[in-house]
């Protein structure tokens, strides 16, 4: 019953972030602090959050493979702080900073489109989907953990290393100043 009821408290929080951080982001793209000097030192520590993040994924799916809980649930801890860390400097830099046009032609311009949305749709998707597993592991379900895991780890791996990609190809792009 209590696990039970553990659970149910965790779903309505992982329901709420889940709406909340979306909407938060969205909102804040249209706030810009007057007086603040621009962050554009920014872009590259976060890219180089996510790509941290790709790695220690990577990392923590074969602690688990090898049986290490132990490391495994230190590495995917440590995944969900960078995360964290990646959206509070994401937003730092968008609030002081003007969204920076990606000026590249021909099919370099339409694959990163293509890489920024489904980038942007599954960094969305993958909240809910981060937080339910992690639930699921720190409650002690570990077979539901694991079903839930087929899912999140590609997913939050794709949104680490496009972040990544999308970071490189707009670089060039950014202004001088930074």
């Amino acid at each position: 019953m209590n696990k039970v009821v553990n659970e149910k408290n965790f779903n309505r929080w992982i329901t709420i972030v889940s709406i909340v951080i979306p909407v938060v982001v969205a909102l804040l793209f249209r706030v810009k602090i007057e007086g603040v000097e621009r962050l554009g030192f920014l872009p590259p520590i976060y890219a180089t959050i996510n790509g941290f993040t790709a790695v220690l994924l990577i990392a923590a799916v074969m602690a688990i493979k090898k049986g290490n809980a132990s490391l495994h649930q230190k590495l995917m801890t440590s995944c969900v702080v960078l995360s964290l860390l990646f959206l509070v400097l994401y937003i730092s830099y968008h609030i002081t900073s003007e969204s920076t046009a990606y000026e590249g032609k021909g099919f370099m311009r339409y694959l990163y489109y293509f890489i920024l949305i489904t980038h942007i749709v599954l960094s969305i998707a993958v909240v809910p989907l981060v937080l339910k597993t992690y639930a699921k592991g720190y409650l002690g379900a570990y077979e539901s953990h694991r079903k839930w895991a087929k899912y999140t780890f590609p997913i939050w791996l794709y949104v680490a290393v496009t972040g990544v990609v999308v970071y490189l190809m707009i670089a060039p792009y950014y202004p001088s100043s930074m």
